[in-house]
């Protein structure tokens, strides 16, 4: 797209977007990742054209984005799906009100990407919170723009005439990289501290690691540590959007689960093929019924190695969780999955003590 992109692998990446505007992505690889669909926002706004591949991502059932054309048209734009591409073009885009029917993480972060540069004001009625749509916001402001209100159900956005780069900004951490680990610490009993997380944004999991039995200290501003020294007790968890119980972290939890004393419930609000991990679970040993949105854990003491798959990005890292409980080997494969979400995972396992090891065959 004519991006000058420099810093891989330190951390830091600078990005000069200087001679962008282009509406001719790559429609194969636009194709590969969910976020990809990021682009029509960001360059409808700015090139008022854009185009990428239907966007891929985890096989997680029906994942539309109905909710992001209509954000789009509501703001004038013409968008039209065919041949296995997204075309979006505007003459201009004028500022209106937009009620979400559901409180869509993508769609509201893609709006805002297009309302930034906007004629008049955006209002984003029934807005999804989610930190990462607040980080999103204020990055955006660093570069001149005026949203207000992100991290609530109404989100403001105020359209200026460009947005300025020379600017340095910091990600939010990663909560749900932060809620694996302390589901590992619960599920393998063990001890461990995150450093660089944000406590607050884990609240629906505190809850539930307290209430199975587990410990959790945040004394410490920006670390939690979270230790079990016993069995996890059962328990019934529903995800929600945020605040609530992330399903980012159901197949992480349902681990737990498989293990617990008794018997345990997932209700699954948000996708419907989220459970694709169980049928992993069974094959070392679990003892798990899933039936639509919902499944039954029947706690068993262990789990056992054997080979298994990571059907996405989570259930992946579920599988290694369960690796480190279960009695002999796991095997894990498609752990490209696993890739897309967490950066050097196996070595952070190994420092944490797990016998771990990434081999090709």
């Amino acid at each position: 797209m004519g991006q000058k992109l420099s810093g891989f692998g330190k951390h830091t990446i600078t990005v000069d977007t200087t001679n962008v505007c282009s509406n001719d992505e790559s429609l194969e690889l636009t194709g590969k990742f969910r976020a990809s669909y990021y682009a029509l926002g960001a360059l409808l706004g700015r090139c008022k054209s854009a185009q990428v591949g239907i966007p891929g991502g985890c096989n997680l059932g029906a994942r539309p984005i109905d909710l992001h054309i209509k954000g789009f048209e509501a703001l004038g734009a013409t968008v039209d799906v065919a041949h296995g591409k997204i075309l979006a073009t505007a003459d201009k885009l004028v500022g209106t009100s937009i009620y979400l029917d559901i409180a869509s993480v993508g769609a509201t972060i893609n709006i805002m990407l297009a309302a930034v540069l906007a004629n008049g004001t955006t209002i984003i009625d029934n807005a999804a919170k989610e930190p990462h749509i607040v980080d999103v916001a204020n990055f955006l402001n660093t570069m001149g723009a005026d949203i207000r209100g992100a991290g609530t159900d109404i989100i403001k956005i105020h359209g200026v005439k460009k947005l300025r780069g020379g600017k340095t900004y910091s990600v939010v951490p990663d909560q749900i990289e932060a809620g694996t680990f302390m589901l590992a610490a619960m599920a393998t009993k063990g001890d461990i501290t995150i450093k660089n997380c944000i406590p607050e944004h884990l609240e629906s999991l505190t809850a539930k690691i307290l209430e199975m039995g587990g410990n959790v200290d945040i004394s410490a501003g920006d670390e939690i540590r979270v230790w079990n020294t016993r069995r996890p007790s059962k328990s019934v968890v529903k995800t929600l959007p945020y605040p609530g119980f992330p399903t980012d972290l159901q197949p992480q939890i349902g681990v737990v689960l498989s293990i617990a004393d008794g018997t345990s419930i997932i209700n699954e609000s948000i996708w419907e093929s989220r459970f694709q991990y169980t049928a992993e679970l069974n094959n070392m040993g679990a003892k798990i019924t899933a039936q639509g949105k919902s499944a039954i854990f029947e706690g068993v003491e262990n789990l056992y190695g054997a080979p298994v798959r990571s059907t996405d990005l989570r259930a992946g890292a579920a599988l290694i969780i369960a690796g480190c409980v279960a009695h002999g080997k796991t095997e894990i494969f498609n752990i490209e999955h696993i890739d897309r979400g967490y950066e050097n995972i196996e070595e952070k396992f190994r420092a944490l003590g797990a016998n771990i090891e990434r081999v090709s065959y």
